[in-house]
């Protein structure tokens, strides 16, 4: 296939005539569609990412009992599941810069009020208020990528970079928290940062939309949105008791949600916020299980280990940050680098690479806790940072490929929704694995470890085993 970019003359098609040369416009608001999506999603990563340092902090000042901890570190994630869906139809249907623009200026006004709140709850609604703005912000930006960048080649460097920001806004969310004296300092600097984002954006963006009409699908949103409730508050209280009444009738209610939210979208709703036919395309059903394997492993193991280095090695905020640079430094690099791989290894290919890179990473951490020895945790790190970084960039690239390009912010909401769930539950299931043995907690952190490594060999042998059908 021809390679060309925005500002190469399209070839003549023998049907229509010379094509028009294209414009070079597009390409500078390109750029400029590309950075500021990067910028606030850099941003939403960073603030869901500030817990990770600051979390005995945070819990001291509020005072949180530790059957309620995860709670802390699960109200971004449960915001981010139970909107994604919603805010990618949205976008598609009613304009992605204005979703992109409203969802940025809540993430400022939100992230704000977290560094405020003085209770458990109080701070836990403001996280997950952080995840409802910042799910408008993940699932509109790569439909606005899709838009401003409509050729293959355009769209594979596009959603590279973004994919690389991911891992930066990773990188730099502990780091700033760290830096800075106090986590409610550090919510302050980063509310204002996506205040400024939203400024920029609501001047220079292009609005984009693909509607189809109808009205917006209400009773499937709360329906979803309900069940994933259900869902996390069954994984966060299982932890204390998995055969208790409220955690039974919990899950029973996310399985009776999820039937409704399924009823509503195939017979009850004109315009569906996902199309459940799109899962009998393995394309589509690769994207969703890398999604949810990544939250389930990478996510789950990285949101907790930085608080159990506090407690078992007794570093500081700032040393744990600086330790994991080397992680998601990495996990940063290689997805700027890892664009390259798109054309010449298949997506699930890389994808299966990522999880066995991280399973290799965490059986390599084992031990180190127990030992007292933070640099034996570095050649994990390092293992599982390639992994990330390689993750980071072949998941947009498969949301947006795995779907119809008008309903490309559909395609990210849904894989990012799988993402966020397999979050809530891996991180529940973490802090449940590392805090409930016998042995202490660095015992626990390690059974977590092989937990994680043995979910992300499945996960590979997964994505690896289902195979695009030749018309695809």
């Amino acid at each position: 296939m021809t390679r060309f970019n925005e500002r190469t003359v399209k070839r003549a098609s023998p049907a229509t005539g010379p094509a028009p040369v294209a414009d070079p416009a597009p390409a500078r608001s390109g750029r400029a569609t590309l950075a500021l999506t990067s910028a606030a999603t850099a941003v939403a990563l960073m603030t869901y990412t500030a817990p990770v340092v600051t979390l005995p902090h945070t819990v001291a000042a509020l005072h949180t009992p530790l059957s309620a901890q995860a709670w802390l570190l699960n109200g971004t994630p449960l915001g981010l599941a139970a909107l994604l869906l919603v805010a990618g139809s949205l976008a598609d249907d009613y304009g992605r810069r204005r979703i992109f623009v409203a969802g940025t200026l809540a993430l400022g006004l939100t992230t704000a009020l977290g560094g405020l709140a003085t209770s458990t709850w109080a701070f836990t609604l403001a996280r997950v208020a952080q995840g409802a703005a910042s799910a408008a912000i993940l699932a509109s930006s790569l439909g606005l990528l899709v838009a401003a960048f409509p050729s293959p080649r355009g769209r594979l460097h596009a959603t590279g970079v973004w994919g690389a920001f991911v891992s930066g806004g990773i990188a730099l969310g502990p780091l700033v928290a760290g830096a800075l004296p106090g986590w409610r300092v550090a919510y302050g600097v980063l509310g204002a940062a996506a205040l400024l984002v939203a400024g920029v954006s609501a001047r220079t963006l292009t609005e984009s939309r693909s509607p189809r009409g109808g009205r917006p699908d209400i009773a499937g949103a709360l329906a979803f949105g309900l069940a994933l409730v259900s869902l996390v508050a069954a994984l966060t209280l299982g932890r204390d008791g998995w055969l208790r009444a409220p955690v039974a009738l919990l899950l029973a209610a996310t399985v009776v949600l999820l039937a409704a939210f399924a009823l509503v979208e195939r017979r009850l709703s004109s315009t569906p916020m996902i199309d459940l036919a799109l899962f009998r395309t393995p394309r589509f059903l690769v994207s969703s299980l890398s999604g949810l394997v990544t939250g389930l492993t990478v996510i789950g193991l990285f949101s907790y280990l930085p608080a159990v280095l506090q407690q078992t090695l007794g570093m500081s905020a700032m040393d744990t940050a600086w330790l994991f640079l080397l992680w998601s430094g990495l996990s940063f690099a290689v997805a700027l680098q890892a664009k390259r791989l798109a054309g010449r290894v298949p997506a699930r290919w890389q994808l299966a690479a990522g999880f066995l890179l991280h399973a290799a990473g965490a059986l390599t951490m084992l031990g180190a806790l127990d030992a007292g020895s933070w640099p034996r945790l570095l050649p994990g790190l390092a293992l599982g940072g390639v992994g990330s970084g390689i993750l980071n960039a072949a998941l947009p690239l498969q949301a947006v490929e795995s779907v119809p390009a008008a309903r490309a912010a559909m395609g990210s909401g849904a894989q990012q929704t799988f993402r966020y769930i397999g979050s809530c539950a891996g991180v529940a299931l973490t802090i449940a694995l590392a805090t409930s043995t016998g042995g202490g907690l660095a015992h626990g952190t390690d059974v977590a470890m092989v937990v994680s490594a043995g979910v992300a060999v499945l996960g590979a042998a997964g994505v690896v085993a289902l195979r695009e059908r030749p018309h695809q």
